[in-house]
């Protein structure tokens, strides 16, 4: 199957190629995401190139998860010589993560710097759970 084909089937939607542009060949959020445990807090680190994080991105927990919006405008114009060329993007991602149980809203902090955001949430020290205990049942 050529590229031309793969990316203009007529078998699919105008929806379906919007999509896959939008969001990536591979079907997946728009927004890329990697996680990681450091020491008690788990760090969500977030591909977010070209969006303003004070107007732009909005970070919530909620029912053990935390999601990550953001909106992006981009308009590019220029005059040249013999022309004028306008080009323009514009949309929404979001990406959703499980939280570890236990974590919660409280003292989450969020950071933006060069294009990544990162969220700090910090996860409670689980107690180790016991399978069972046997209990010693003495004659009365």
């Amino acid at each position: 199957m050529s590229d031309l084909t793969r990316w203009f089937d007529p078998r699919k939607g105008p929806f379906d190629l919007f999509e896959r542009l939008f969001e990536g060949e591979g079907g997946t959020s728009g927004i890329k995401v990697e996680e990681h445990m450091d020491g008690n807090d788990l760090v969500v680190r977030a591909e977010l190139p070209g969006v303003d994080p004070e107007t732009d991105v909005d970070v919530s927990v909620a029912d053990g998860a935390l999601t990550i919006q953001a909106r992006r405008e981009e308009n590019q114009e220029r005059k040249e010589k013999y022309g004028y060329r306008s080009e323009f993007r514009y949309g929404s991602f979001s990406r959703t993560v499980r939280l570890p149980e236990g974590a919660t809203a409280d003292d989450v902090s969020a950071t933006y710097t060069d294009g990544v955001l990162e969220v700090r949430v910090p996860v409670p020290e689980q107690k180790a759970q016991q399978i069972s205990t046997k209990i010693h049942v003495k004659r009365a």
